[in-house]
This record gives C-alpha cells, sequence and structure tokens, in this order.
C-alpha cells in the first residue's frame, strides 16, 4: 500500500534536537512562495512482489498563506493500481495548518479506496519543553510526546538553508501528522550543487514557467523509522529538484517494491497575503 502521508511533505526535517534556525522564522519563510503544483505519476519500476502490474495518477500540491499568517499545505494524491486482476483508486486528501514563528502544527488527513473512506486521521502537534506533544483526535482520542522534531515547513526551510550553505548532507527527524499521527521519522537528506536544467530536462522545467531556466538544487531524503534497530533500509525514499522558493519537480518516490514517477504538468502561482490579513485555518 502506498504511503501518500510520505510524499504529502515533500521531503523536509530539522536535525533531531536541534532548535528552528532563523532562517526558519519570518525572514527564512518570506521566501517560500504560495502556489499550486499538479503532477502526473506513473509507475516507474515495479517488483514481482509488489504485485503491481500497472499504476497511473495525479498528485496536486498547493501550498499558501505567509510567515506572519501560517502556512496552509492542501495535499491530494489519486492512483489508479492495476494487479493484473483488479484494479484499485486509492485517494488521499490532507490538509495542514503550520506556524513556524509559534511551533504549530495541525493536520487532517482522509484515505479512501474505491470512493469509500477507509481512514481518517486529525490532531495538532505543539513544538514544547524541547519535545514535540501531540493531541491525536481521530481514529483514537489520546495524547502522546515525541522527542523534538521539525515540522515539514520548518523542514523545507533547513533543505534551503543547507542548499545555500554548500552543505551535502545532513539528518534530521520529522514530524508530519502521517500514518496514525503519533510518531516522528529520522531522515537523511542529500543535496547536490546547484545547476541549471540540461537540455533532456527540457520538458519538465517548461512546465515550471517563469522558472523553466531558474537553478535548482539536487535532492535526495530517505526516511527510517524512528528506533528502527539499525535497520539500515529506509522505509521510503524520495528525489525531486528543488528552487530556492520552495516549488519541486522532477519526483521519484520509492517505495521499495516499486517507484513512482511525478513530472510538473502545471504551476500556478498563488497571491502571498501580507501580514495584515487572516490566513484560514483547517
Amino acid at each position: 500500500m502506498i504511503d501518500h502521508g510520505r510524499v504529502a511533505i515533500l521531503a523536509f526535517g530539522l536535525a533531531a534536537g536541534a532548535s528552528v534556525p532563523a532562517l526558519a522564522g519570518v525572514e527564512g519563510a518570506a521566501g517560500l512562495l504560495p502556489h499550486r503544483a499538479v503532477y502526473d505519476l506513473k509507475l516507474k519500476d515495479a517488483s514481482d512482489r509488489s504485485g503491481i502490474e500497472g499504476l497511473n495518477g495525479r498528485m496536486v500540491y498547493e501550498f499558501t498563506g505567509s510567515a506572519c499568517t501560517g502556512f496552509t499545505t492542501n495535499f491530494r494524491f489519486v492512483t489508479r493500481i492495476s494487479t493484473g486482476e483488479d484494479t484499485r483508486l486509492t485517494d488521499q486528501q490532507t490538509t495542514t495548518f503550520e506556524n513556524t514563528e509559534k511551533g504549530e502544527f495541525r493536520f487532517e488527513t482522509k484515505s479512501f479506496t474505491d470512493e469509500q473512506l477507509d481512514k481518517e486521521v486529525s490532531g495538532a502537534a505543539m513544538e514544547a519543553d524541547s519535545k514535540v506533544k501531540v493531541a491525536i483526535d481521530l481514529p483514537d482520542p489520546r495524547e502522546v510526546e515525541l522527542t523534538a522534531s521539525a515540522f515539514p515547513t520548518e523542514h523545507m526551510l533547513e533543505v534551503i538553508r543547507n542548499a545555500r550553505n554548500g552543505n551535502r548532507f545532513f539528518e534530521a527527524r520529522i514530524f508530519d501528522g502521517s500514518e496514525n499521527g503519533d510518531q516522528s521519522m529520522i531522515t537523511n537528506t542529500v543535496i547536490g550543487p546547484q545547476q541549471k536544467p540540461e537540455k533532456d530536462d527540457a520538458g519538465d522545467a517548461a512546465k515550471a514557467g517563469e522558472f523553466a531556466d531558474a537553478a535548482y538544487w539536487p535532492v535526495s531524503i530517505a526516511y527510517f523509522n524512528d528506533g528502527g534497530s539499525g535497520d539500515t533500509t529506509p522505509v521510503y525514499s524520495m528525489s525531486f529538484k528543488l528552487y530556492e522558493n520552495g516549488i519541486t519537480r522532477d519526483l521519484t518516490m520509492d517505495y521499495g517494491d516499486f517507484v513512482l514517477s511525478g513530472s510538473l504538468s502545471r504551476l500556478d502561482l498563488l497571491d502571498k497575503p501580507s501580514c495584515d490579513q487572516t490566513q484560514p485555518r483547517p
């Protein structure tokens, strides 16, 4: 089964136990660009063990808000999976709100299979006393306390900061509310040198509109279960091309038994609210 929640963050987490650097405040977050990106998905590779013979779909990622109002992410990931014997339609819809200044994060995810709701997760998390305290509303109301972790936008800013500083590798811990909303994950991030699009990259780059010729960083992130008893195999990994404004394209999502590619098919730039406007919250 595809762990869509791990895709929704499109990569991003702060070094374990560290505090959020200055870049993750208003000054750094001001560089993030509100946008809506649509990606066409297709199966790149699959092992016999996966049981998948064909897969296609679409992913829509909408990022709005500002550093002073908070950031809202709306994410939808729809796939049609063929096993040779039958076809299954999966649909995940996630909404999050993150205030990078206050260290607040809220999340809500609904997962559907063949248009039937099969899972719903919601809750809120807060950075406090060098920990992350999570209050889960669904599926089972409860509270958990986790090791200090970054929320998705915080980590996006940390990736960009490391890229600008020429740091090629860093380890991070992230909490994004995925799965049952009660665990964080360790991430290893590798960042390549900034580069311009090549001729063989023209198709995907052209969909980036005014950023078609802009420089980007190639980024790869591997996600590991927290406390995985020394297991060196990631649960999931992702690579993409990252612009310094937070927009990504040319995605590869590796689930172990199968790999998906995501090509940017449409990019819409959205208005950035001023600091005297109130950002709607989910």
